[in-house]
């Protein structure tokens, strides 16, 4: 497999860009989920530059994968959970009792994902990789 790490992180940086464009329209469910899809692909980045494969999806189990080789900090573990609870439920309707995600993924939550997102591109690929 080719090594396309720059791709990846240039992938996670439009991802956070389009999150926050997304926040500013007031689609506070859908700039989650691309906030997490944000630190996902710069995890996967991390992932390409080691040589390494990363499957899944979830930004936690690819951080703790990845502890093997490079340091993780606990706080973007943590951070990395606050994440993950985007990943379904800002986009499906069944994912709660009644209404929409839109209903309970409200500006705050939304600000909180925003932030974990950039501190998971920052702090694990910018500046360990590139």
């Amino acid at each position: 497999m080719p090594e396309r790490s720059k791709d990846w992180i240039k992938q996670a940086w439009r991802d956070l860009d389009s999150a926050r464009a997304q926040m500013e329209d007031g689609f506070f469910e859908w700039s989650c989920f691309i906030a997490q899809q944000a630190a996902e692909k710069a995890i996967k980045a991390i992932y390409q530059k080691m040589g390494a494969e990363a499957w899944g999806h979830s930004v936690t189990d690819l951080l703790k994968v990845s502890r093997e080789k490079i340091n993780v900090l606990d706080e973007l573990v943590d951070g990395a959970k606050q994440l993950d609870r985007f990943y379904i439920p800002a986009r499906y309707p069944n994912s709660w009792a009644t209404g929409i995600p839109a209903e309970y993924i409200d500006s705050n939550k939304h600000v909180v994902a925003q932030f974990i997102g950039r501190l998971c591109l920052i702090n694990q690929a910018t500046t360990k990789i590139w």
